[in-house]
């Protein structure tokens, strides 16, 4: 009786979820076309340059102070943990479902990364709301689960758009040099065959300082080509996007007790400010679940992508990884990492139960690589999230209760 009451308790937020990506498919509608092409578009640019921002920043800069954040230092290392293990899975199935190259990135992608943003911000207060929660008093509650849902999305962000962003796009870079089979000769390449077509007859001595300039120049160009390579393969620029930027200032304000005092608070002077900012980042959970939904009509239509991938994924993300989630999280309760709180530690299993993030969606618009699959996958990945999201939130609750 006791599991089947956190099961309804488990299944209010999921429901409320789906409830609300229906309403964004039902828009998507060609014969409804209010979140066509050009609407995504624009919403998404929304979300991700003012309401996500807004939302992150706001709610770590009310959420987390300066005592409560040493006790979270576990929380980036359990989502790093999250990706890194996902990915092994995903490095797995694609070997294992042979995968087409240029669709690598994806599924390691969809393996690792977690929607540990809208979904967390949504489950977590609405947990705390019900009755039958076994996290104790409401206000409290809230209050706490809003700090561990925040910094969970504001890590996150900077996870996906370091790690997710250049994976799908080396991933898609890679494909495309080998589909126009564009092969060049490096200057070191050259300056070797040039040396090599000169006449066999020519001096020692020449030969000697034509080798050394030769290998002069190739350590050079390999120096210069390693350092090129490592400066296309991390982009500076996404490892800031605003969301990152907010989550920044948003631990600033929280941290920095003087900033605190003057725009957090009932008589803060600049309480305005941060009045301003919640009022946006409201915003931000129904655009991101309509937008989910919107994106899902494409996986509707189908793609070319395997069925065994698509199980595959849906296998790492439902039972591989929460399984491992169960395993880590309660290493680090035994090594006495994560304290006692019932909730936090419900946040850091939840993490590995998620369904995949939808930026990955996003990123994979961004670089036209495997757009139509990604779409296939999300659709049933969020199909099978509304049934393994409730069993597994009841599991855990039942687990850390």
């Amino acid at each position: 009786m006791e599991f089947l009451n956190l099961f309804v308790v488990a299944l209010m937020p999921v429901l409320k979820t789906l409830l609300i990506t229906a309403i964004g498919l039902f828009l998507a509608l060609e014969r409804v076309n209010l979140l066509g092409a050009v609407a995504r578009h624009h919403l998404n640019n929304l979300v991700f340059y003012v309401f996500t921002p807004a939302l992150v920043a706001s709610n770590l800069a009310d959420t987390i102070t300066a005592s409560n954040i040493v006790s979270l230092w576990f929380m980036p290392l359990n989502i790093l943990l999250t990706f890194i293990i996902g990915s092994a899975f995903g490095w797995v199935l694609v070997k294992i479902t042979r995968t087409p190259k240029h669709l690598h990135g994806l599924v390691i992608s969809c393996c690792s990364a977690g929607n540990l943003g809208n979904l967390l911000l949504i489950i977590i207060p609405a947990v705390c709301d019900d009755t039958n929660s076994p996290f104790g008093d409401s206000s409290t509650c809230t209050t706490n689960g809003d700090a561990y849902a925040s910094l969970s999305m504001a890590i996150g962000a900077v996870y996906i758009w370091s790690y997710v962003y250049n994976i799908i796009r080396l991933s898609g870079s890679k494909s495309d040099e080998n589909i126009n089979g564009n092969v060049s000769i490096s200057p070191e390449e050259a300056l070797q065959e040039a040396l090599l077509s000169k006449d066999s007859t020519r001096s020692e001595d020449y030969e000697a300082q034509a080798q050394l300039s030769e290998d002069n120049v190739t350590a050079f160009g390999k120096i210069k080509q390693h350092m090129k390579n490592f400066a296309e393969a991390i982009n500076l620029k996404m490892l800031f996007a605003p969301s990152t930027i907010a989550t920044i200032v948003g631990l600033l304000i929280g941290v920095i007790t003087p900033l605190r005092k003057i725009m957090i608070g009932d008589s803060a002077p600049l309480r305005v400010v941060e009045s301003f900012a919640v009022l946006l980042g409201e915003a931000a959970i129904p655009s991101m679940t309509l937008i989910v939904g919107a994106n899902l009509l494409k996986g509707l239509k189908g793609s070319g992508i395997g069925f065994w991938v698509v199980i595959g994924v849906n296998v790492v993300r439902y039972i591989a990884l929460p399984f491992s989630g169960i395993l880590v999280v309660k290493a680090a309760q035994y090594f006495g990492y994560v304290g006692s709180d019932s909730l936090y530690q419900f946040v850091l299993l939840l993490q590995y139960a998620l369904p995949s993030a939808m930026t990955i969606g996003t990123i994979t618009q961004l670089f036209e690589v495997g757009e139509s699959e990604c779409s296939v996958i999300m659709l049933w990945n969020y199909a099978v999230a509304s049934l393994s999201l409730t069993l597994w939130s009841a599991y855990y609750m039942w687990l850390v209760s």
